[in-house]
């Protein structure tokens, strides 16, 4: 009789036991008890694709190239597979030469047919660009760059995206601006991932390709400076020009902690429900970092234009400033 009550007993633990464990399907996966997200990350850090290596590669690309002297033209076009991801009637318009026109969702599988050349990606301003180019890296193309401002840079006549910016200046005098120092960092727990595979390697593509069928995730500058509140606000400037050239009031300044060599990623918020607005001083670079952190389970976004956008004539710009030290070049289009 005992013999029949615990084979009872052990036949009504069972489905508990399978229930508790589907429970934890984002911690245990295929029998072993690492986390998707540590095993991708792990991953990650074997193949230098840190933040710090998605933004400058191994051989010290950085993400984006600006646009070739007239007279390095040629050895600039000779030297890329160039990727245009705008709309086919703004490539049909004017279009750099030799330049093959992507939809942005087709990037992964662009890849392969650039022939082991470097990858440039081309948009209207850049930001599109920087936020393909972070993912095409992550999958495995290390040697892919953006170009900087986009085709903005490019030419006059394709420089419309970047030209409407000049003078946008809601920040001067708003009461959400501020040069106060920096908040301190808080800490919070890694995102939570799930996945059926137990190879990192598999879940970062699964991740990379998630991230872009869901399209180039922004935040317009002006809700973000007028509603700091519904963000969690991540400044990507340097100490000194976070306080120089001001900031939206209590953003977070976390430009040298992000890394998952250190667990510094830690210092943003995971929650489902906060609503990451990366800035930095184009929306170039927040959107390198935006692609990352979406990739790592983060509900980032990028505020687009960067601090051009609500602020292109603060008056202690050093340098990215449209209209200022930057502005089109007048190199050749076809189509």
């Amino acid at each position: 009789m005992k013999k029949i009550n615990l084979l009872l007993i052990g036949l009504l633990l069972i489905p508990s036991l399978l229930l508790t464990s589907c429970d934890r399907g984002d911690d245990i996966i295929g029998g072993t008890s690492e986390s998707a997200f540590k095993l991708m990350t792990d991953y990650m850090l074997a193949n230098n694709l840190d933040i710090d290596k998605v933004t400058v590669n191994v051989d010290g690309a950085k993400f984006v190239v600006g646009a070739p002297a007239e007279a390095d033209l040629a050895v600039f076009l000779a030297k890329y597979y160039i990727i245009d991801i705008r709309a086919n009637d703004a490539y049909t318009a004017g279009h750099i030469e030799g330049a093959k026109n992507v939809a942005f969702g087709d990037i992964l599988a662009e890849g392969p047919n650039a022939g082991g050349k470097p990858i440039l990606v081309v948009c209207y301003t850049g930001q599109t660009a920087c936020y393909a180019t972070s993912l095409l890296r992550m999958y495995g193309y290390t040697n892919t760059q953006a170009l900087k401002w986009g085709m903005s840079g490019w030419n006059e006549d394709t420089a419309a995206a970047w030209n409407a910016k000049i003078g946008a200046d809601e920040a001067d005098g708003h009461s959400n601006w501020s040069y106060s120092t920096a908040p301190a960092n808080l800490a919070f727990d890694e995102p939570t991932l799930t996945s059926f595979s137990v190879d990192g390697e598999e879940i970062l593509k699964e991740r990379v390709e998630q991230v872009v069928a869901d399209g180039f995730k922004t935040a317009a500058g002006s809700d973000v400076l007028n509603n700091p509140g519904n963000y969690f606000v991540n400044n990507y400037f340097s100490e000194t020009d976070y306080v120089g050239f001001g900031h939206i009031a209590n953003a977070y300044r976390t430009k040298e902690d992000l890394l998952l060599s250190t667990n510094g990623y830690l210092v943003l918020n995971s929650s489902s429900t906060a609503k990451i607005a990366n800035y930095c001083y184009t929306g170039q670079t927040s959107a390198v970092l935006t692609a990352w952190l979406r990739v790592l389970g983060y509900d980032a976004y990028s505020m687009t234009f960067g601090m051009n956008g609500i602020y292109n004539t603060n008056p202690v710009w050093i340098s990215n400033q449209w209209g200022g030290d930057s502005n089109p070049k007048d190199l050749p289009l076809v189509n």
